[in-house]
């Protein structure tokens, strides 16, 4: 029994745009994005109490937490992005840095997952040493300092219990 293959001409769905295909695009992006980078410096000029050791610590944890949940690719590194920004703007005690991690996956989740992280899984990642409640009511007080930074998309502000 031989099997055949038999392809058809792709259908063209859409022109190629030249402006796109321009290298000129490419770079007024990259442009932009460095300006709103944070400063690889925080550590030393903004955050007293946290160390790079800790943040490392944190971010294994939240990698260890997207890919335990299945999480789509982006909400990982969305989420890093978040922290990074946070931590280069807001002074922050170290007892608060498990909570800022969990809800900057929060809202990463709730950005590009259909079925986003719930308050309560997060809470038991962290051993159920932060409340839902606590998670709930901080994103208001992180997405501050983010649209100050130059984060110019909407964000939920709350969420389903």
């Amino acid at each position: 029994m031989e099997l055949l293959c038999c392809e058809v001409d792709p259908v063209r769905r859409a022109v190629p745009d030249r402006n796109l295909l321009d290298d000129r695009v490419l770079q007024n992006l990259l442009t932009i994005e460095e300006r709103y980078l944070p400063q690889c410096s925080y550590f030393k000029c903004v955050q007293k109490d946290i160390q790079p050791y800790m943040r490392r610590m944190v971010a294994t944890w939240m990698l260890e937490v997207c890919e335990e949940q299945k999480c789509e690719e982006e909400v990982f590194p969305l989420a890093m992005n978040y922290l990074d920004r946070f931590l280069a703007g807001v002074p922050t005690p170290k007892t608060h840095l498990q909570l800022l991690g969990a809800v900057c996956m929060f809202l990463a989740s709730k950005l590009k997952e259909t079925i986003p992280l719930t308050a309560e899984k997060l809470c038991i990642y962290t051993d159920n040493s932060i409340k839902p409640q606590e998670l709930l009511v901080m994103p208001p007080f992180l997405l501050f300092p983010l649209l100050s930074s130059g984060l110019t998309f909407c964000l939920p502000l709350t969420s389903p219990k």
